[in-house]
């Protein structure tokens, strides 16, 4: 019996050995669960931190972002597309010549020749080195210029200029080109020094016939003149405006 009995006591002490063991076992696999499971909630809570920062630079960088990327393009070309394309910048207008006055055709043909004969006459003054040529050259000039004006501001004599522009003045200029050419042989002899001699008196001759149909020109706008002042005298007259006169100042109206 006793026998019996210490059989069962020891397995009765290897059974409760054996359940403490599986009781210890039991809590140290509880255990381990816990840390595993606490692991895996920190590793957890890590990735979804890591996302939500990851998603924060994004919005701050649409560079990162394709979509944004393709947004922003779409939206920048809609804006360009809305404002209104630059204007081109005005060019500058090209300068105007000054309009030439228009005279009637009889006026304007007596002007054409007239600034000819100026140009051929300033030449000759250019090339003559003749100090007392050149000076009657230059009141040629300046008396013709003037008779050439004279058919712009009264074309009722444009008849008369017409024939000093027809003979007298192109003749005058074609013995000072003969006395410009004879003077650039460098030569004196009886035929060349005896006609520059002549061209020279001529020149005289020519500068008081110039003047003289100048003055001639005037003539109808002296008696125009004149004529205007006879009637203003007579009116003056005729109311006793006039110093001596008697009319109606003096006859108490």
């Amino acid at each position: 019996m006793k026998k019996g009995k210490g059989r069962s006591g020891g397995i009765g002490g290897l059974l409760g050995l054996i359940l403490l063991i599986i009781l210890l076992s039991n809590g140290f696999l509880r255990g381990l669960i816990g840390v595993v499971l606490g692991l895996g909630l920190l590793a957890a809570a890590f990735f979804i931190i890591r996302a939500v920062v990851k998603a924060v630079k994004s919005d701050g960088n649409p560079a990162r972002n394709p979509v944004d990327v393709s947004t922003k393009g779409v939206n920048q070309k809609k804006a360009e597309q809305a404002q209104p394309a630059p204007r081109p910048a005005p060019q500058p207008k090209p300068a105007q010549a000054p309009k030439k006055p228009v005279y009637p055709p009889e006026v304007q043909a007596v002007v054409d020749e007239g600034r000819r004969a100026h140009s051929e006459l300033e030449h000759l003054y250019a090339t003559i080195p003749n100090l007392s040529v050149k000076a009657k050259i230059r009141e040629l000039i300046n008396v013709s210029d003037k008779i050439v004006e004279d058919a712009v501001n009264d074309p009722s004599d444009v008849p008369q200029i017409k024939k000093f522009l027809d003979y007298y003045l192109p003749t005058t200029i074609k013995l000072l080109n003969a006395y410009d050419r004879m003077g650039a042989q460098g030569i004196e002899g009886a035929n060349i020094s005896g006609t520059m001699q002549s061209i020279e008196e001529m020149l005289d001759t020519a500068v008081g016939a110039y003047k003289k149909l100048l003055d001639s020109l005037f003539a109808n706008q002296a008696l125009d003149v004149e004529t205007d002042i006879e009637v203003m005298n007579t009116l003056l007259k005729r109311e006793g405006l006039a110093e001596g006169s008697v009319g109606l100042a003096g006859s108490g109206r």
